[in-house]
């Protein structure tokens, strides 16, 4: 049991020490790579406030060092462009080109690279744009709210040499890689169970009244926001609360359960469930959402082979009672592995007890500490704290430089999308839904699931 706490100690602090002590990089260090003096020219695709809480001060942790540098910014609404502008240049302490629309921008010659934060159902679409125009990408999650653009997407970076970080920042986080060494290097024993929880108290989350107050159809381009989805009338509670509206994002599981399920995905080095089910419903904020404010889905992660054991995963969540503490704890008969407290323990683990009843050997988990750095997840703006949104941001930015594979590549975000359409397809249709792996369609009631 010794060797196993030196491991994991070890490959906590290495991992800490790549994700937190970045920063001692030195533009000396840079100077070795090639093209490295080069300033990197970043596009701004969708002034959010994600893109204002979480990108911005995540990327000016490290873009005097690395070299890199914001200069143009893309929104379809008159107002955002020119808070965009007008931010951005503050910021970055010289001018910023606004566009009124993505071919403005491309249109650029000295753009490199670009944030993705639009609404949810434009992410895959806009990484198409940005992969036709030979742009690097850092794309926020979900990475596609269907099969189709995933598909898509997916298929346009394979043929690709783009960088592409897809916003799912628990892959930066020092304790979440030691939790993935952990359990792949076989420590932990088969996982028999997850238990993911995001709960919160906040009638105003994804609500913009003030700004659906003002925003009016002249002062945006309706039909480019739309993009592939059936034409509708103007609503900018569709525009500005999109997460509240299918099928422009499908609310708790896109915007929540895409970072919880990312983390099954990569830990068990399986690519998506076998099927999933789900319930719940609007119980308290009728404000005129159509997404769910409750949900509960059940995932099984059915073995692939005869030496593959499954598991099964359980995701609530709610947005009416919560102490704003995500959740995520992984159970295998020998304990579990809590990602609250970053921790492995023997608890609920076969004891001496339970073993000899069946002339079996007890089953116990040594104590170990994922990470020597508290790393709490919180449910705010960054879903991920500022630690792993600035290491996600530089990371990218280092294999801009480098030309490696980032921490969360394109399969990355296609696998969590599998997984989100999948409960999506569940919670929309009231069946158990599968994935056909020949034609890569989620399949519900034993046809491909259509919004």
């Amino acid at each position: 049991m010794t060797h196993r706490r030196a491991f994991i100690k070890q490959s906590a602090k290495a991992t800490a020490a790549t994700a937190l002590a970045s920063m001692s990089w030195t533009a000396k260090s840079y100077g070795n790579i090639i093209g490295a003096n080069d300033r990197v020219r970043v596009g701004v695709i969708g002034f959010s406030d994600r893109h204002r809480s979480s990108h911005i001060p995540a990327f000016m942790n490290h873009y005097k060092e690395l070299n890199f540098d914001i200069v143009a910014v893309s929104d379809i609404w008159k107002v955002r462009r020119e808070e965009g502008v007008e931010y951005l240049k503050s910021k970055m302490e010289h001018d910023i080109i606004g566009c009124k629309n993505n071919e403005e921008l491309y249109s650029l010659k000295d753009i490199d690279a670009v944030f993705i934060s639009t609404a949810d159902f434009q992410h895959a679409l806009h990484t198409i744009e940005a992969l036709k125009a030979n742009k690097d990408i850092y794309v926020e999650k979900p990475f596609a709210e269907t099969m189709e653009d995933n598909r898509a997407a997916l298929k346009a970076a394979k043929a690709s040499d783009r960088i592409i970080q897809v916003g799912s920042q628990r892959r930066s986080g020092p304790n979440y890689q030691a939790a993935a060494k952990y359990i792949q290097s076989g420590q932990f024993g088969d996982i028999t169970m997850v238990e993911l929880a995001w709960n919160v108290n906040q009638p105003g989350r994804w609500r913009r009244e003030a700004l659906v107050a003002k925003c009016q159809e002249k002062d945006l381009d309706w039909k480019r926001y739309l993009m592939n989805r059936p034409y509708e009338n103007f609503d900018p509670r569709k525009y500005l609360e999109y997460r509240l509206f299918w099928p422009y994002s499908s609310g708790l599981s896109g915007q929540w359960m895409s970072h919880q399920i990312d983390t099954v995905n990569w830990f068990s080095e399986m690519n998506h469930p076998r099927s999933v089910v789900a319930n719940g419903g609007i119980y308290q904020w009728k404000d005129g959402r159509k997404n769910w404010d409750t949900i509960t889905s059940v995932f099984d992660y059915g073995p692939t082979d005869d030496l593959t054991k499954g598991f099964q995963v359980v995701f609530t969540s709610r947005m009416h009672n919560g102490v704003e503490d995500p959740s995520e704890i992984y159970y295998s008969n020998g304990g579990e592995l809590n990602l609250i407290t970053n921790k492995v323990s023997s608890k609920g683990g076969l004891s001496e007890k339970a073993a000899a009843q069946m002339k079996m050997k007890a089953n116990l988990l040594p104590e170990v500490n994922l990470t020597e750095f508290e790393i709490k997840v919180e449910s705010g703006a960054n879903t991920g704290g500022d630690i792993l949104t600035s290491t996600h941001v530089r990371n990218w930015m280092e294999c801009i430089r480098s030309r490696k594979q980032t921490n969360a590549p394109v399969e990355a975000g296609y696998s969590h999308s599998i997984a989100t359409i999948m409960t999506n397809a569940a919670a929309r249709t009231g069946q158990k839904v599968t994935f056909d792996e020949k034609t890569q369609e989620v399949m519900a009631g034993g046809k491909p699931f259509k919004y």
